[in-house]
């Protein structure tokens, strides 16, 4: 998938076992963030740094929606661990990782985020090497830059 395609819905349980629905959530852009792994460094302060930001998000209209193919347990315990509050969703089929693009050559996540606008349109997508990530200063103002309708 690239920018400017469409993307197909999608269903998946979050660390509550509750079903996410893409289009459903569409009523604000949603950012899509493909992470590596739980309980491991960098995806800690990844997904914390998103967390402690998500005031700066919601006002640019973005809900943070992580991705990783982990079980609903292993996030749920995750999640509060580190006090994660936005969906993380279990693509323990891999589904939606292989239509993203966004498994590595082990069938581990990439780390990347995706913006999906309102129109299902991807508007951005940012890949990163695996030991590092975006900070949410940085992801507030590239999407901000965006030419988004």
């Amino acid at each position: 998938m690239k920018v400017g395609d469409i993307v197909p819905d999608f269903s998946i349980l979050n660390q509550y076992g509750e079903a996410f629905y893409l289009y459903k959530n569409l009523t604000r852009k949603v950012l899509l963030i493909f992470y590596p792994k739980d309980n491991t460094p960098v995806c800690s302060n990844q997904l914390r740094d998103y967390q402690l930001n998500i005031d700066r998000f919601e006002k640019i209209d973005v809900q943070l929606v992580a991705i990783n193919i982990a079980d609903k347990d292993t996030h749920k315990n995750f999640c509060e661990n580190i006090d994660i509050k936005f969906p993380v969703l279990s693509d323990i089929d891999k589904i939606v990782s292989e239509q993203y693009d966004a498994l590595n050559l082990f069938g581990m996540n990439k780390r990347m985020v995706v913006l999906v606008g309102k129109d299902k349109r991807i508007k951005m997508i940012r890949k990163m090497f695996s030991i590092t990530y975006t900070a949410s200063d940085e992801l507030v103002e590239e999407i901000n830059s965006l030419p988004l309708k």
